[in-house]
């Protein structure tokens, strides 16, 4: 087995790139920042989306496997609808097209959850779930994975996969938890009452776990996976998580939900008010049934990634 990881420098790729070294896989790696790399042979400049066709081919020639994690995620704020479509659906679709003609084995598409509810939905969602993406990330993540089991179907084949993700936490983190974070490294009181709303969330060792179960398991790929922790945690249980591991007082207050939406909405911050209170479960069924293992200690991986936030501050 000899497996391509695009987006090797990635908050996802990285550990990916990990556990397929820690089982002793043979690697290709790309980036656009292949300078972050080790140097050698098998590292690699990751193509444009409109790069010649000859790039693609070398990137996917000799390997077996593709893990393609490589995208514009939705952190990117000045990013524009033609940017995340070509650096996520056409460069994705160029790819698979190139693999489907010469690497033997697996295709595993990294996705996200945003290619089938938007961020202020509220839903329980499992690999049946009709997509319904409602901004320009999620829509782009969509065509992606249209486009990779198209492009696998139309060369005969059924081996390629969508991997769809929750908010993936770890260190180096971005997105919301992030943000999360720093608010909770204020001495303010949070208030918290009104976020008892339930997410799934994902560690980032997780997702590379279950890429790694994908790519050798031994039965035929579905075209859908979702993967998450279980159980699912509320905002609120992850503030305190955070300021457990800052070593912040608690402070969490018991506000109505009323009031802190109005506050948001002059603030200008209703968007993110709404995306902190839906609620949004990913249900892992149909890849725990086949052997994968979620991660059941949330809680307790969010507060030692803030104690080595700050390692040294005094409790």
């Amino acid at each position: 087995m000899k497996v391509l990881v695009t987006g090797a420098t990635g908050f996802i790729g990285r550990q990916v790139v990990h556990r397929l070294r820690e089982a002793g896989v043979e690697l290709r790696l790309a980036s656009r920042q292949p300078e972050r790399l080790d140097a050698g042979p098998d590292t690699m400049q990751m193509p444009g989306y409109d790069a010649p066709a000859e790039a693609f081919l070398a990137l996917t020639r000799d390997v077996t496997d593709v893990v393609h994690c490589a995208g514009l995620n939705n952190d990117q704020g000045n990013a524009a609808e033609a940017d995340f479509r070509a650096a996520n659906a056409q460069l994705s679709a160029r790819l698979a097209h190139a693999a489907a003609t010469q690497a033997s084995g697996r295709f595993i598409h990294l996705s996200s959850i945003r290619a089938v509810i938007g961020a202020r939905a509220s839903a329980t969602i499992d690999e049946n779930t009709i997509p319904d993406p409602q901004d320009a990330y999620g829509r782009s993540k969509r065509e992606a994975e249209i486009a990779v089991l198209g492009a696998y179907a139309s060369h005969g084949r059924a081996d390629a996969a969508i991997l769809r993700l929750p908010p993936v936490y770890g260190i180096g983190m971005k997105g919301n938890l992030a943000t999360l974070m720093r608010l909770a490294d204020t001495a303010l009181p949070m208030p918290t009452g009104a976020l008892t709303a339930n997410r799934s969330l994902l560690s980032s060792q997780s997702a590379a776990r279950a890429v790694w179960h994908l790519l050798c398991h031994s039965e035929p790929l579905r075209p859908i996976y979702l993967a998450s922790d279980e159980p699912p945690v509320s905002v609120a249980a992850v503030i305190g998580a955070f300021r457990r591991g800052l070593r912040r007082p608690t402070r969490l207050m018991t506000v109505p939900a009323g009031p802190m939406r109005t506050a948001a909405t002059l603030l200008g911050k209703r968007m993110f008010w709404d995306s902190l209170t839906a609620t949004q479960i990913c249900d892992p069924s149909l890849l725990v049934s086949e052997g994968w293992a979620p991660e059941p200690s949330t809680l307790e991986r969010l507060t030692e990634i803030a104690r080595l936030r700050n390692p040294r501050r005094p409790v």
